[in-house]
């Protein structure tokens, strides 16, 4: 388990994030169209994926947006943003604020994904949704960079990620 903050309030997560040089566990989430979306699926292409607790708050919308700027110069990487937002909400706000190039999954179905990668929280108002956080993988799923925002206010290191996909 980690610790993270939010405004200085200690929340608890499920485990750890994906080690670098493991093969990142897989995952089924929903899109926009409401099917099922497994990591397979972007197999041979490296992947930055975005998890954020909401993109109703104002950092998560500032993380997609940024990392959206990167996905359209980047056509190799995919960029998955990860949150528990229902697909209906996501495609709102993807649409509202023009982001083309990032891919919206929803933990709607279930928490799978947040337990597996560690980033499911565990305590307080905030339980049931996840800690922000970045996993950078490889074309063959392999983790190349991880990190958890030890303050789920703060945004991430986007050039560290970006470097890792790099």
């Amino acid at each position: 388990m980690a610790k993270i903050t939010l405004k200085g309030s200690p929340y608890t997560t499920s485990g750890e994030l994906p080690k670098v040089g493991t093969i990142a566990p897989g995952f089924r989430l929903v899109n926009g169209a409401l099917a099922d979306v497994t990591l397979d699926e972007f197999k041979g292409r490296k992947k930055i994926i975005n998890i954020v607790p909401s993109l109703d708050t104002p950092v998560c919308a500032i993380s997609t947006k940024r990392f959206d700027e990167y996905a359209a110069k980047d056509r190799n990487t995919v960029v998955l943003v990860v949150s528990a937002d229902l697909p209906f909400a996501q495609g709102r706000f993807c649409a509202t604020e023009g982001t083309t190039h990032v891919v919206p999954l929803s933990m709607m179905r279930d928490r799978h994904f947040a337990r597996d990668y560690g980033v499911l929280i565990q305590d307080g108002p905030l339980g049931g949704i996840t800690a922000r956080a970045v996993v950078v993988l490889a074309a063959d799923n392999k983790v190349l960079y991880t990190e958890l925002v030890p303050e789920i206010g703060d945004e991430p290191n986007y050039a560290a990620a970006i470097a890792a996909a790099g």
